[in-house]
């Protein structure tokens, strides 16, 4: 009999492996087919509707782009360049140098020329002190602002509360927006009225060519690190994103580009300063305060969007990164855990939510367990159990790559971003051995982030930058 209840254990854990690999990969796959629809009827709508049209009106809203830069001296000046030079009829750049030890505040001086001025604003949000605020007198639509360090989401508030405009744009300052961004992105603000907050497509710039601070070839990298993050980028944030937003289920704008309206901001407090993912945090918050007042919103992503980020190319920086966006997103849900199967919170609450709970914050470690017991199973033979290690490849293995395979010849058809078609084999190469090592150590990063956070880590890791290549 106790012989009997082991089998029966065994299969249990076994069929529940199977359905979580099976559930997971499947969801991927429809949030994938979601996307390509998506994509085709937003094609559709902007045979349609030209943003050219709508800015030649006065229907634009006006906007401040949010730099916020701590250690930033080797990106900073390209950064900034590329922002002076998007096409839009009303907008403003705001960089907040928060206390960088580095002489990222005094490129900028002598870059710009800038000069010491007296700007009145009111500090509707907390943050650390500001010392001093600088204009330049040849570009009036650049302010810098030198303040004490207080972490990226302080130094944010700061540049909401001196910004007047009607919406704000967060962005990392190892990133490049395409020059007419604004006009794609912020055309579903002015459609829209209810747009509360949009996010677009993040690519991976290393291994692209810049000339005069635009992109002019589009490549992969030549790293190994960085060729893996492009598929999963391709993925996670053109038909991940993309499908989520299919699904009016979006809970991710991407802390590296994100647009939103000022006023709704200011209502649920700005940014958290005391967690490392105040990019989640702050939508799930919007979501919160929106479904719980019954106001009308929405919470868009687009796919034709883009803004160029730098990626970690070191073991020890990606490892980094990927605790603290866990990290970020325990915290997150911890903080909202009311909303969890909450009907209040409409699908936000009763779908989405449960989803990242258990299959992007607690996945990772079923996970690991999964493969620990794929290694025991293999090793004992009263527990080998064919079906089920074949069943396990396909579905976890197999399955996976592919969707991320369909993820990356759909993302060329559709937009044909590669200058080669040696760029696109490389992607679609890489998108098989990335399930092939690289995500059970990405589910270990995951899992330390964990475990880090319920220790109480709130340290955001050192990155190592090497800045845009000319």
């Amino acid at each position: 009999m106790p012989m009997l209840e082991n089998w029966t254990l065994f299969n249990t854990i076994e069929q529940f492996i199977l359905a979580y690999f099976f559930t997971v990969n499947t969801v991927y796959l429809a949030l994938v087919i979601g996307a390509l629809l998506y994509v085709r009827k937003q094609f559709l709508h902007s045979s349609v509707v030209q943003p050219d049209a709508l800015f030649k009106t006065d229907l634009f809203k006006s906007i401040s782009i949010l730099v916020p830069a701590y250690n930033e001296a080797d990106n900073i000046i390209e950064s900034v360049e590329s922002l002076l030079k998007l096409e839009y009829p009303a907008y403003e750049i705001i960089v907040i140098n928060d206390g960088s030890p580095d002489d990222t505040l005094q490129r900028l001086i002598d870059h710009f020329s800038l000069v010491e001025t007296d700007i009145y604003y009111e500090e509707q949000i907390d943050h650390q002190q500001i010392r001093t605020i600088y204009r330049s007198e040849d570009i009036p639509t650049l302010t810098v602002v030198d303040k004490e360090n207080g972490g990226k989401a302080d130094a944010l508030n700061a540049g909401i509360n001196i910004a007047e405009t009607d919406l704000i744009c967060s962005i990392d300052a190892d990133s490049i927006l395409e020059q007419n961004v604004l006009k794609k992105l912020i055309q579903t603000f002015v459609e829209h009225k209810n747009t509360v907050a949009a996010g677009g497509v993040v690519r991976v710039i290393n291994g692209c060519k810049l000339k005069n601070r635009e992109i002019k070839e589009i490549h992969t990298p030549k790293n190994f690190w960085a060729l893996l993050q492009s598929v999963e980028y391709i993925r996670a944030f053109l038909f991940g994103r993309v499908g989520w937003d299919y699904f009016k289920s979006l809970l991710i704008v991407s802390g590296a580009f994100g647009i939103f309206d000022r006023r709704a901001v200011l209502k649920v407090g700005g940014y958290l300063t005391d967690t490392v993912g105040e990019d989640i945090e702050l939508i799930i918050r919007l979501h919160s305060y929106h479904l719980r007042n019954k106001e009308d919103y929405q919470i868009r992503f687009l796919p034709e969007p883009i803004c160029w980020t730098e990626v970690p190319t070191d073991y020890q920086s990606l490892r980094n990164q990927r605790n603290r966006w866990h990290r970020g997103l325990a915290d997150s849900l911890l903080k909202h855990a009311y909303m969890l199967f909450n009907p209040t919170y409409k699908r936000i609450g009763m779908f989405v939510m449960p989803f990242f709970l258990i299959f992007e914050l607690l996945g990772p470690i079923i996970n690991i367990l999964s493969y620990i017991y794929l290694i025991v199973a293999l090793s004992l033979p009263a527990l080998f159990n064919l079906n089920f290690i074949l069943l396990f490849f396909a579905l976890s293995i197999i399955y996976g790559m592919i969707v991320s395979m369909i993820a990356v010849l759909a993302e060329e058809i559709t937009f044909k971003t590669y200058s080669s078609f040696k760029d696109v084999i490389i992607l679609g190469f890489y998108s098989f051995i990335e399930n092939l090592g690289y995500r059970q150590i990405h589910s270990w990063w995951q899992t330390k982030g964990l475990f880090d956070f319920l220790k109480g880590k709130k340290e955001w890791g050192e990155m190592i930058r090497k800045g845009f290549e000319q």
